[in-house]
């Protein structure tokens, strides 16, 4: 458990986090009634990763994401009104209607974008630190993806790159456990996603993915590390989606009686208390 912090902070990323909690829940109700075209994948449950990540990062910084990506931005400072019109295809919307549930951007507020294609926002990341390293600026770098990214060879080459130049970027495992409908232990031959990180010569390091608190401080770890010019780092947020992988899936591939076990857990009870 990391060091508490002070009451205005976690009272600023307890309302962030309601924030996300109650705008999933409404997109999928309003995807239900057809006010919502195409496919979502909500975040709920992994609330704490954006938002305790969000908490420390510093103006300038840049964040990419996966297609769960509404978190993130509500997390960065997009508003709840400008996302839910880009949802519903309107010229309102953050990128006028054109991006929908899976392309959230705002270059404003430092989302550089979610990404449909698995993995693709990794080399986009990488990118954005070489630009910082060669232009000196005191930027990093950070992006999210699931487990099942890592199996993916943009996972491989983003780190190997990043490693070698010591980029100011820091990688973000969102591990919920399932690759859209399949396991973990069905598609990856380690239970530490963070492991992989001794092959390329970088901290790898476990993270309990609903403790905002705790991801906070190892984000902020991380952060300055790329910031000295020390390079990268791999975080793994061990977290569990409520809902299935998009807008239909009941996931009745779950374990019986994992879901409660989870809920337990819930990040928003867990930083409430």
């Amino acid at each position: 458990m990391a060091q508490a912090l002070d009451v205005t902070t976690r009272q600023d990323m307890l309302r962030h986090m309601l924030e996300i909690r109650i705008a999933e829940e409404e997109i999928q109700k309003l995807f239900l009634q057809n006010l919502i075209r195409g496919t979502t994948h909500l975040c709920v449950g992994q609330e704490a990763c954006s938002v305790g990540m969000a908490q420390a990062l510093q103006q300038g910084d840049t964040v990419t994401c996966t297609y769960r990506g509404h978190g993130h931005a509500l997390a960065l400072g997009m508003t709840v009104k400008s996302m839910m019109a880009e949802m519903m295809g309107k010229e309102s919307g953050a990128c006028k209607g054109k991006g929908g549930s899976m392309h959230m951007t705002n270059a404003d507020i430092g989302l550089l974008g979610a990404n449909a294609i698995v993995g693709a926002q990794l080399p986009i990341a990488v990118g954005a630190a070489l630009t910082y390293q060669v232009k000196g600026l005191p930027h990093v770098a950070v992006t999210f993806f699931g487990e099942g990214a890592t199996n993916i060879g943009t996972f491989h080459e983003a780190l190997n790159m990043a490693a070698i130049w010591k980029l100011p970027v820091v990688f973000c495992c969102e591990n919920n456990k399932y690759g859209e409908y399949s396991a973990q232990h069905k598609t990856t031959p380690v239970e530490d996603i963070a492991t992989r990180a001794k092959s390329y010569n970088i901290p790898g390091i476990v993270v309990d993915g609903q403790d905002a608190e705790t991801v906070y401080a190892e984000s902020k770890a991380a952060l300055d590390r790329a910031r000295r010019g020390d390079g990268p780092t791999l975080i793994e947020f061990k977290t569990y989606r409520y809902r299935g992988h998009s807008r239909t899936d009941t996931a009745p591939y779950r374990l019986a009686g994992e879901l409660d076990e989870w809920l337990k857990r819930d990040p928003i009870e867990l930083l409430k208390q």
